[in-house]
This record gives structure tokens, sequence and C-alpha cells, in this order.
């Protein structure tokens, strides 16, 4: 499979439950192994929940590089409409670019969903060289990876050790249609975003609050993770805090 996770972090997770669905959007490079903790932990409580594979992802880094944004997209929209079908009420949440593929959806579809919620999304960067992407990407394949920036000892994010370039820029053309749209999110939303994150800048998370059109969002600050909270320290809060937003939410959610 590849240095860095198994063949159970690379595969989608499903397990049937209530009249409730949670889908969950998993970031660039990483799996649904960097969410499995926060789905088992939503399925025990009676949630129907999926996390499909992003496609390009579980597999080699080089294959990230051959996929475009309309293929992440059009794989989490299935999932969503598989949910709805069986569902009364669907949520769907995402970590960083599984965030950045939540709004895009909430922009699209906010009739459709019950709500969002939202772990450090992205929807740009202040490095320097993401300039460079539409240039670099075509004579680099790959940087560093940015995956386990994780504060708690000892765990590993399951994910590429490479930061495939050309999945890189379809990100960051993800991330002008969704900066464009934010108006149009009407959704119910929660946004947790950590204190302290190398990946993606918190102000991130500031400019999806200011400009989601959402009358009912919420901003909550994890202080004892970094960006890939769904594995560290602050996973019991996360858990609890969606917990709390479907309850409130689920009930006033349209009909499949």
């Amino acid at each position: 499979m590849g240095i860095g996770f198994s063949p159970v972090d690379a595969a989608a997770y499903a397990k049937d439950g209530g009249p409730v669905g949670v889908v969950l959007c998993h970031g660039l490079t990483g799996m649904p192994g960097s969410l499995r903790p926060w789905a088992e932990a939503l399925a025990a409580a009676g949630l129907t929940v999926r996390v499909p594979l992003l496609p390009g992802h579980g597999t080699r880094w080089q294959d990230a590089n051959r996929v475009t944004w309309q293929d992440w997209y059009a794989t989490l929209e299935g999932c969503v409409d598989e949910v709805r079908a069986r569902c009364a009420s669907t949520f769907v949440m995402g970590l960083s670019m599984g965030g950045t593929l939540t709004i895009r959806l909430a922009e699209e579809r906010s009739n459709d969903l019950a709500g969002i919620v939202l772990v450090n999304p992205s929807l740009f960067t202040t490095r320097k060289d993401a300039k460079l992407l539409p240039l670099l990407r075509r004579f680099v394949p790959s940087l560093p990876p940015i995956a386990s920036d994780i504060k708690k000892p000892g765990v590993v994010e399951p994910a590429y050790q490479k930061l495939p370039l050309g999945a890189a820029y379809q990100l960051a053309v993800l991330w002008k249609l969704a900066n464009a749209d934010l108006a149009r999110i009407t959704t119910p939303m929660l946004v947790l975003t950590s204190r302290h994150d190398h990946v993606v800048e918190p102000a991130n998370s500031d400019r999806l609050i200011a400009g989601a059109g959402s009358t009912d969002k919420c901003h909550i600050w994890l202080e004892d993770s970094f960006h890939v909270a769904t594995l560290d320290n602050d996973l019991p809060r996360i858990v609890e805090e969606s917990l709390s937003f479907v309850h409130a939410h689920s009930a006033t959610a349209p009909a499949s």
C-alpha cells in the first residue's frame, strides 16, 4: 500500500444506524483512517456514518496528481446522496481539504443539508511557494509531506509521505471557487479550529465565519491540538461538540 498507512486506514468506512446520517471527508494526502476515531464515536452514538476515500488517495502519492477537485467533489456528493436517500437528516463534516469540499457542497446545496461541521478547514495559504504552484507543478511532482501535524506524542497520521503538487494545485483552484461563494452558505455551521496549526493558518476559519451567509454559525477554538485534531488531544471535544450540534439541528433537517 505504501509507507505510513495500512489497508484499513485507506478503506472507506460505513456504519448504518438511525435516521440521522453523517458523511465525513478527509483532507489532502490523508484518508479515512485520519477520521476513523471520530466516525466510530458518531456511529456508537447511533448515527448512520460514511467516510469515503477520495480519488487519488490511499494508494500511491503519484495517483493524487492524476485527479481533479471535481473528482473529489463528485465522490463526496455521491456519498451524501446515498445517505440522504436513507436518512431524514444529513450532516457533512470535514477536516482540512475535506472542510473545503464541505464548504463547496454547502454553497451548492445548503437546502439539502441539516448542518456542516468543519475542523481546520482551508480556504487559502500564506505560504510563499503557493504562488508558484501553477508553474512549479509542471516540473516538480511533489514536495515534503504536510501530514502528521499532531501534538499528541506517538500518533502518526495515515497519509502520503509526499505532497503531490498537482493535487495541491487542484485544491488552490477549489479555494478560488469556494471563497467567491461563501455568502451562499445558509446551513447551520460549526467550525472547530486548532489554535496552533502548522499546516492551515487559523485565519482560514476567521474568513469562513465572516463570509458565510449562515445565521446559525459557531466557532470553537481547540487549545491542545495541531492540524490533525481528529487524531489529537482534542478528539473528545470534537466528538462532544459535533454530537451536540447534530442533536440540536437534526429535528429541523429537510426530509430526503
